[in-house]
């Protein structure tokens, strides 16, 4: 029988991970079985480097924190070696990182996801990791709006460079 200390460290330890499932924004539940020391250690970073926390827990307590989080159906994924990724700040990262690592990685698979509250198949991760980034999307829409502005910028100087010969060579005359 665990002690009174260790039972109170685990009982925070799953309150800890149930504060951070409800404060984000997304985040994708792996399968990081036969990935070796090094490749962890690179993805750890990547994973740094987009702003995504990293975990290796035990499945009880991602269980037991998503139903103290209110979020249901993690548990038909919750078998085998288990790790959870979660950002607070952007909602893609976690996937965008986890798919492109896993593309390169045969043993290391996307379980299912979850994105503000509700929970997604794996397929829906790997389909939520093609989506461009912000930045990439607000060009694009910028794009779009200053193709037409510059076609009717160049429209109306060729006007005006077609006016302003006319009015060279009449006074000219």
């Amino acid at each position: 029988m665990p002690s009174a200390k260790i039972l109170e460290q685990k009982k925070q330890l799953v309150a800890d991970l149930a504060e951070k499932m409800k404060n984000a924004k997304s985040g994708v539940i792996v399968d990081y079985c036969g990935i070796t020391v090094e490749k962890d250690t690179a993805l750890r970073a990547e994973l740094r480097k987009a702003g995504v926390d990293y975990t290796v827990i035990k499945n009880t307590y991602i269980k037991k924190a998503a139903d103290i989080a209110g979020i249901s159906g993690f548990e038909p994924y919750l078998e085998g070696m288990t790790a959870f990724a979660f950002s607070t700040e952007d909602p893609l990262a976690p996937a965008k990182v986890l798919c492109k690592f896993a593309e390169s990685n045969e043993s290391f698979k996307v379980k299912v996801g979850m994105m503000d509250g509700e929970v997604m198949s794996a397929e829906e991760v790997t389909a939520l990791s093609k989506i461009p980034s912000k930045e990439v999307l607000i060009a694009k829409v910028l794009g779009s709006i200053q193709g037409p502005l510059y076609g009717l910028a160049y429209v109306l100087q060729a006007k005006i460079d077609k006016e302003g010969g006319v009015a060279e060579e009449a006074a000219a005359e």
